[in-house]
């Protein structure tokens, strides 16, 4: 890894990772480094990632494995992480209107849009909060997990870890940025979660509550996401994540289908789709 200091902080990639090998995860070995050059020799994870591994065929398989090492994960020891707290929570989900409603689709907010998009960004943070706290990956999807045909999963892209809600990295392996499944295979795949984790030992809520936080999980994060891929384009000239917005939009409009509060985030979505 080359990491000039001046652009990136290593210390937080080794620390992260000595807390996920500790915690019997596959995560790269940290050889040597010399933080004062930002170099690090690592382990190599392989070339083949989650999502370039799967299929129809075998994604039970690959689920299942992705779980039992996300409940792992959530064990590891979060001492000192930074908090998930309030103020980052709302800082993410202003990137969706500044970058996404305001930069990419031009969209001036009226007075009322902005009272209705402030109560909606309050109750996303409430339930996020309420939630019980655990080591969180932030980004556990199937770009930074390396396949591997027998043993762990590979885990990377770690260093920006926190102690937040327990739900966040669940909802990022299950409504994948870049890849969908059908709402009852996620519903599936929630319920087996629920089962590993109770079973591990992590505090949980009951299945239907939990599946009420898992959805309001996914729509901070996704519209964080959208946001980024909007910044991203605009800022950085990275075009190609754009193709992933519609269907990171379309599981915003599958959720807020279900629950009324968020019913002016389904009329954004319902518009930005049409």
């Amino acid at each position: 890894m080359d990491a000039p200091p001046e652009q990136e902080d290593c210390a937080p990639f080794i620390d992260v990772c000595e807390r996920l090998a500790a915690a019997g995860l596959r995560v790269p070995g940290v050889f040597q480094h010399d933080l004062t050059q930002g170099f690090l020799l690592l382990d190599d994870l392989g070339e083949q990632t989650f999502l370039a591994a799967l299929s129809p065929a075998n994604a039970p398989v690959a689920y299942r494995r992705a779980i039992a090492a996300l409940v792992r994960l959530q064990g590891a020891d979060a001492t000192g992480l930074p908090d998930y707290d309030a103020a980052l929570l709302r800082r993410e989900l202003d990137l969706f209107s500044h970058w996404y409603l305001g930069v990419h689709r031009g969209r001036e907010l009226s007075g009322a849009e902005r009272r209705g998009w402030d109560e909606v960004c309050a109750a996303l943070v409430a339930s996020a909060l309420a939630q019980p706290r655990c080591f969180v990956h932030r980004d556990y999807h199937s770009r930074n997990l390396m396949w591997a045909p027998e043993g762990d999963l590979g885990i990377l892209d770690f260093q920006d870890a926190v102690q937040g809600p327990v739900s966040y990295d669940l909802v990022s392996l299950l409504r994948d940025c870049y890849v969908d499944w059908p709402a009852e295979q996620q519903q599936a795949w929630v319920a087996d979660y629920h089962r590993q984790a109770a079973a591990a030992g992590i505090a949980l809520p009951g299945l239907e509550r939990f599946q009420r936080d898992f959805d309001w999980m996914g729509v901070q994060r996704h519209l964080k996401a959208i946001g980024i891929f909007a910044r991203l384009n605009h800022r950085d000239g990275k075009s190609g994540y754009l193709a992933d917005i519609p269907r990171t939009l379309g599981y915003v409009r599958q959720v807020t289908a279900i629950y009324p509060e968020l019913s002016l985030l389904r009329q954004w979505a319902d518009e930005c789709l049409a």
